[in-house]
């Protein structure tokens, strides 16, 4: 097991009370694989250095994290297959 660091921006036209919702559908397979979440911080929609699929804000979560690396890769995996989401930025944080 590992920590890791996870920041996910998600698409401003998703309503920001449904934002845990959707985030708890990929902290599950964390959760599932034995792993835990021990923060997550949502920091709601800010305004993105250049535009992303033609969207110039976006809704900002990090999440921290300790799991194994297959389940980490799955996560970010299922991460960059959702529409909703426009970047992932998955790091291995240090100890």
């Amino acid at each position: 097991m590992r920590p890791y660091e996870i920041m996910i921006i998600l698409d401003p036209d998703t309503e920001e009370k449904s934002v845990p919702t959707v985030l708890g559908r990929f902290t599950k397979v964390i959760t599932q694989a034995g792993g835990t979440i021990d923060n997550e911080d949502i920091w709601g929609k800010r305004r993105l250095a250049y535009d992303i699929k033609k969207k110039s804000e976006g809704i900002y979560a990090v999440i921290n994290f300790t799991a194994t690396p297959d389940a980490a890769k799955e996560m970010d995996r299922l991460l960059t297959l959702n529409e909703a989401v426009l970047r992932t930025k998955l790091l291995r944080a240090e100890d």
